[in-house]
């Protein structure tokens, strides 16, 4: 696939490094600039380039990788997005990313706020609950689907959501579905039994 990560920090630099190793085509882009990601893309080799947000979306076929923080969602353009799956690895921390009313109330969920955002994007929530490190190095491709790290996936969109599992799959992981974007999205948030811990798909225990 062709895929843009938008977001250079811990999460899209080790997407990246999954993503080209597995050879996927992909774009990383930054608030900084292409410049600013000239040796991570030398690292990364011949899969790998350095673009624009605009130009990271518009390479996106068809997915998109988000993995800036939270509060900078608004910076993407709807339109270059419209009809792609949108992988949304974000959480929202208030302390970074400012208070926002309807998050603290729990009448909606971060990732419904990027949906909102994208009308036309598909968003799945996945890649979120595990630290960068265990992402880089408990990835194992080929081995039984109940010996690997389960990553959890949450969205609306079934082809959507299939292409995320299928491509977790792929990348080494047991993609566990949690459910629709906003009470799949919340059994992923920070703060729930499965978050920042490296399960095996038989020790996942969801919250209701």
């Amino acid at each position: 696939m062709r895929i843009g990560i938008v977001g250079s920090g811990e999460i899209g630099a080790t997407m990246a490094r999954l993503l080209t190793a597995a050879g996927h085509d992909v774009t990383l882009a930054n608030r900084r600039g292409p410049e600013a990601l000239a040796g991570l893309v030398t690292e990364l080799g011949g899969h790998a380039r350095a673009g624009t947000v605009a130009e990271a979306c518009a390479f996106a076929d068809p997915l998109l990788v988000l993995a800036t923080p939270f509060g900078a969602y608004p910076s993407l353009p709807p339109a270059a997005l419209a009809g792609k799956v949108v992988v949304d690895t974000t959480n929202y921390m208030p302390l970074r990313d400012g208070l926002h009313p309807d998050l603290e109330s729990g009448r909606t969920t971060s990732s419904e706020l990027i949906a909102a955002h994208l009308p036309d994007a598909r968003v799945v929530k996945a890649v979120n609950t595990l630290n960068y490190k265990y992402l880089l190095d408990l990835g194992r491709p080929g081995a039984p689907h109940d010996e690997r790290t389960a990553l959890f996936v949450a969205g609306d969109d079934p082809e959507a959501t299939t292409l995320v599992v299928r491509l977790l799959d792929e990348l080494g992981f047991a993609p566990v579905r949690t459910g629709p974007l906003g009470a799949g999205g919340r059994r992923q948030e920070p703060g729930t039994p499965v978050f920042n811990r490296p399960l095996r798909p038989a020790q996942v225990r969801l919250t209701p």
